[in-house]
């Protein structure tokens, strides 16, 4: 589980990255302000999150892996529905985006009731 999760945090964390530069410099005449600033909320959770599964691969605990599953399905649906709500201004990506927060939340809880329970 170790080296898998290591995997998908560097592979999401090099993607962040990627995306993120790709949008500052070769997108910005395809941008207005406001798309500009909903593709960087979509970098910062990404990256956000790629961190958060690099330590969970990291630390190797079995019971955490639950948590990463849920923060991928995050990135996957929230980020990755705001870079194509920002390129292409069709509402129906925005609607997919609630359920990736959803998803980091519920991540989140996993993690808390995982480091509570003895």
């Amino acid at each position: 589980m170790k080296i898998k999760w290591i995997t998908a945090g560097a592979l999401f964390g090099f993607l962040g990255v990627a995306i993120g530069a790709f949008g500052a410099h070769s997108l910005r005449p395809l941008l207005t302000p406001e798309t500009t600033e909903t593709f960087k909320t979509g970098v910062q959770y990404h990256l956000l999150h790629a961190l958060v599964i690099l330590g969970i691969g990291f630390y190797d605990n079995q019971r955490y892996s639950i948590a990463a599953w849920f923060f991928t399905s995050g990135i996957i649906l929230f980020s990755f529905s705001l870079y194509a709500y920002s390129l292409t201004n069709n509402s129906s990506f925005a609607i997919i985006t609630p359920f990736g927060g959803v998803c980091f939340l519920v991540g989140w809880l996993m993690i808390i009731i995982n480091s509570l329970r003895k």
